[in-house]
């Protein structure tokens, strides 16, 4: 009788949760109960609907159908995030041929991508022929492409979407290089869908537009919330600003008129996230109107002064979303503080070092604005700056306030002889101890900026922590033994311009137990990198770039060589090693 009783709790337990599992979304939960039992694995593997893949190189398509046989979004990155910043080789790799060839398989296959509606693509190389490919097997299906800095394909590839992915909902294609052959890709769009929602080109070198095409979008996709697009005159989008009734969020256009033109220009009446490309002081009043309305402000390439910052800030204060450059200054941040309560995230990049901007003192960011920002904004999530001077009693005051800090970080320029407070040990450690939400983290500083102690406080405090990257830190191979002991939640680590040998390097990722992913540029490089084979198991794939001289061209055009140091980037992967290998790549392989 009894075990009956038992019997019949634990079926209804189980039956219980067949119906709880399609509601948990986050992969950590979603990959903690596959592991339970045999039955949570395959109600996880039927009902799983997204899946990200950090580097592609770590599975093959045919695994991930045969696991997730019902995906209905994959998100995919190619080459390592250090490829934004142009020290990655551009023929590294990350082809999305294979997996287009893979997710176009026909239909009456099995395990193939059969519910597969929303693809994006971060950081790989795409060519036309799998942008024809994708729109004529999956078109009908397709209802979101992201091509998120991605580069190899041309203006030719996106008229194959535009004229075949008439369910296309959002078209993303952010900083990707693209071949611009004319403006027929959008034009298909516009006489196509009737359901577009999202449409975003923005800083691309797209400029052979129509803007008539814009306004035939505007009246066909009554759903259009959010258009962000490259360089485009202003005046010239006035009809499709007054057709874009329900529009959301503007970022792009130009200003190339006298500015008594633009009195004529009306946005429209539900934008709350704005970012107007080459706005200056003259421009500035066309956003007065509703800027209390205003929830997400892009700055990043407006050309305004400090006192501009200030100026338009103090008529934001529901403002929740800021992104700008360092011109905006420590009196540009305490304004913010009072006038901007509800921030949550700020984003701060550097501006350009010989421009306008900088000949004005207040053009800087210091530990007196991250002061007044932390007291004042205590909902922020997320703060990404660039700052001139730090001390350790500003980090202290962010690891007081915001409690909320999920994702956190900071560059320490070297426009400054001198720094006020160096090392920065005590005030690592007080925010890392504070902002217990703390998810990602990176510190970018120059030598001396933190001792082996705090990078030890780093290892120590870091509980939660998954993603980190650190510049310019520590003293010696101690320091990072140290800082390898804790850290137990960290899947992917890069860093940059430290002291490291190879042997601490290989020893410090045998420490970090739930490292997933490795990326170390300028480190005690070897000749053959011996000593990193301590670290070979398994499933760890070990990468080599050696150092290299690349000719770029500085900001008068002029080409200049620079040294890259060696490379080195380790990952797990249940593809094994891979195939296409540039000859800037080596494999480091343990010798049978």
């Amino acid at each position: 009788m009894e075990d009956q009783k038992v019997s019949r709790m634990s079926f209804g337990r189980a039956d219980v949760l067949d119906y709880v599992i399609p509601y948990i979304h986050d992969p950590r939960d979603r990959g903690a109960v596959s592991l339970v039992c045999k039955r949570w694995y395959d109600l996880d593997a039927l009902t799983r609907k997204h899946v990200t893949i950090a580097l592609c190189y770590t599975t093959t398509p045919e695994r991930l159908r045969t696991r997730f046989p019902h995906l209905e979004s994959l998100k995919l990155k190619g080459k390592p995030r250090a490829a934004m910043f142009n020290l990655i080789p551009e023929d590294w790799g990350g082809y999305v041929t294979p997996w287009v060839q893979a997710i176009s398989i026909s239909e009456s296959i099995n395990c193939s991508f059969n519910c597969l509606r929303s693809l994006h693509f971060r950081r790989m190389i795409v060519r036309d022929s799998d942008l024809e490919l994708l729109a004529r097997s999956r078109g009908h299906a397709l209802q979101a492409l992201r091509l998120d800095k991605c580069s190899g394909f041309s203006t030719d590839g996106l008229l194959h979407i535009g004229r075949s992915c008439r369910s296309l909902r959002t078209l993303f294609l952010e900083e990707s290089a693209i071949n611009e052959k004319d403006g027929e890709w959008l034009h298909e769009l516009a006489v196509n869908n009737t359901v577009l929602e999202t449409l975003n080109f923005y800083m691309t070198d797209l400029a052979k537009v129509r803007f008539e095409d814009f306004e035939l979008i505007a009246r066909n996709c009554r759903n259009l919330i959010s258009v962000k697009i490259s360089d485009c005159e202003i005046l010239n989008l006035v009809p499709f600003f007054q057709a874009a009734a329900n529009l959301e969020e503007f970022c792009g256009g130009s200003f190339n008129a006298q500015p008594d033109r633009y009195s004529v220009v009306t946005l429209p009446q539900r934008l709350c996230r704005l970012g107007l490309t080459y706005m200056g002081t003259h421009e500035m009043p066309i956003v007065f109107p509703f800027a209390n309305l205003l929830k997400k402000l892009d700055l990043l390439y407006a050309l305004l002064d400090t006192e501009d910052h200030c100026n338009l800030i103090q008529r934001c204060p529901n403002l929740e979303v800021l992104e700008t450059r360092n011109v905006i200054g420590d009196r540009g941040l305490e304004i913010l503080a009072r006038s901007c309560k509800r921030l949550k995230r700020l984003r701060i990049e550097r501006g350009a070092d010989d421009g306008q901007e900088m000949e004005d003192e207040e053009g800087i960011v210091s530990q007196r604005g991250l002061i007044a920002l932390a007291q004042g904004c205590l909902e922020l999530e997320y703060l990404a700056v660039y700052v001139s001077d730090i001390t350790n009693v500003s980090l202290e005051n962010i690891g007081t306030y915001s409690k909320n800090l999920c994702d956190f970080r900071l560059v320490l320029l070297d426009r400054e002889e001198t720094i006020t407070d160096l090392p920065l040990d005590n005030g690592v450690r007080a925010l890392l101890r504070g902002c217990e939400k703390l998810r990602r983290f990176a510190l970018y500083l120059r030598p001396g900026g933190l001792t082996d102690v705090g990078l030890g406080y780093i290892g120590r405090y870091s509980q939660n922590v998954r993603w980190m990257l650190l510049g310019y830190v520590g003293e010696s191979d101690a320091g990072l033994l140290q800082f390898s002991r804790g850290c137990p939640s960290l899947q992917k680590l890069e860093m940059r311009g430290c002291c490291f040998s190879e042997h601490a390097l290989a020893t410090a990722v045998m420490h970090l137990t739930s490292l997933r992913y490795l990326w170390v540029q300028g480190y005690r490089a070897s000749s053959t990198g011996r000593d990193l084979l301590a670290m070979a198991r398994p499933f760890w794939n070990i990468e080599l770039i050696p150092a290299r001289r690349v000719v770029v061209a500085n900001q008068l055009g002029d080409n200049v060589v620079l040294e890259h140091p060696a490379h080195i980037l380790a990952y797990y992967s249940l593809a094994g090693q891979r195939t296409d290998f540039p000859d800037t790549v080596i494999p480091l392989e343990p010798r049978a």
